[in-house]
């Protein structure tokens, strides 16, 4: 677990699994234990989740500190607080001003952010001195929704080698048939990705 962040509607986790199942799994146990406990606590019944979680796999070294940023910032984002560290339930205290949090591990593109754990905790700290930009918000959020890798083309061609699939959402509606060269639109008609924009898939 490298960062997570508790909201009043749900949950924003980035972590590496060990294991092919691995991310499954912990959600399994989560709602196994999370969901009786909330059930217990408030006089409440049923479930509390809303259909299956969503995630994407991420290119670590162009979006990961990426997502550190966007699940961190997720309060302040919702006018909920001013900054980050006003928060009690994220893992901001613990990268940025070294709280103790024994269910955060450092990703390696944290740890290469300094030296010391003093120069990383600044390092990353600055890294909050701007707001992520409105398209790197936007390739985010679409990614997460649809299951979209949050990568760049050659991330995503080496996810389909290995997969032997493709990868990516493909566009509502009927395909669009290919404009021949006169004008005119031909009978062939092509399944096409959702175009998704620079640096991602």
């Amino acid at each position: 677990m490298h960062a997570y962040v508790l909201m009043t509607n749900h949950v924003h986790l980035l972590v590496t699994p060990q294991e092919r199942e691995g991310l499954s799994r912990l959600m399994q146990y989560v709602g196994r234990r999370y969901v009786p406990y909330i059930n217990h606590e408030y006089g409440r019944t049923g479930t509390l989740w809303e259909g299956r979680f969503k995630s994407s796999l991420v290119q670590a070294r162009s979006y990961l500190l990426a997502c550190y940023r966007y699940i961190e910032s997720n309060p302040v984002r919702a006018g909920m607080v001013e900054a980050p560290a006003d928060y009690a339930w994220s893992s901001y205290r613990g990268n940025a001003l070294g709280e103790e949090n024994p269910i955060l591990s450092a990703h390696a593109d944290y740890l290469a952010l300094g030296r010391s754990d003093s120069e990383r905790r600044d390092a990353y700290r600055a890294l909050f001195a701007t707001d992520l930009d409105h398209n790197t918000l936007t390739q985010m959020r679409e990614c997460l929704q649809t299951g979209t890798p949050l990568g760049n083309d050659r991330f995503r061609e080496q996810i389909e080698q290995a997969l032997g699939r493709p990868v990516g959402y493909s566009r509502r509606g009927r395909p669009k048939k290919p404009v021949e060269e006169d004008g005119t639109k031909s009978g062939k008609s092509t399944k096409q990705l959702q175009p998704t924009g620079v640096g991602r898939l």
